[in-house]
């Protein structure tokens, strides 16, 4: 935006310069037609009318040089412009890019939630009402985990190892008893490497 803003001031500065040198141009080119017409006699109006040409023509001089130097300036500004346009470009391209990898895992990851929902409702169908009631209330506590697994004596969700005596209480507990984690209070999953 602002190597357009800068082009822009450069397009109106050239406008500017051009009309300023059509001017004296101009000027000059009436003066030089009284000065050929004959129309003006006196010596010392002769003698003006010619030093005010000279002077027009080094005016006009100086203004096309000003004229040069913005069209210069101009044509640098212009490619600064088609350079970032470019690399704007580009870049839109890579957001694009990103955008649409993007859209696409979570469309992906949208289908895992729709899988797994599915899933877990299965199985929340063989999981008893108060079970399933404590688990939902510690999953929301804990950070979306409820239940851990019990791995070689410590808790997973904690990551903590168990004392002896809570070892020992779950050694001892039907295989079908709830068993919770004394540290982080979580349901613990009790498997074949859980070190009992």
């Amino acid at each position: 935006m602002a190597a357009q803003t800068e082009e822009s001031d450069c397009a109106r500065e050239q406008t500017k310069a051009e009309q300023d040198v059509d001017q004296v141009r101009q000027r000059a080119g009436r003066d030089q037609q009284r000065l050929d017409s004959g129309a003006v006699t006196s010596p010392k109006d002769l003698e003006n009318l010619q030093r005010e040409i000279s002077s027009l023509a080094k005016r006009q001089g100086d203004l096309e040089d000003v004229v040069l130097e913005v069209m210069e300036r101009r044509e640098s500004a212009q490619e600064r412009v088609a350079e970032l346009t470019e690399r704007v470009g580009a870049v839109q391209g890579k957001i694009d890019d990103a955008t649409a990898r993007r859209d696409a895992a979570v469309e992906e990851l949208d289908g895992e939630v729709a899988s797994v929902t599915k899933e877990r409702a299965v199985v929340a169908g063989a999981v008893p009402d108060d079970l399933l009631k404590l688990y939902d209330k510690l999953r929301e506590q804990q950070g979306g985990v409820g239940a851990a697994k019990l791995y070689q004596r410590s808790c997973q969700g904690c990551r903590q190892e168990l004392a002896i005596t809570e070892l020992n209480e779950i050694r001892s507990a039907a295989p079908d008893t709830v068993v919770r984690c004394e540290n982080c209070r979580r349901i613990l999953v009790r498997t074949a490497d859980s070190g009992l």
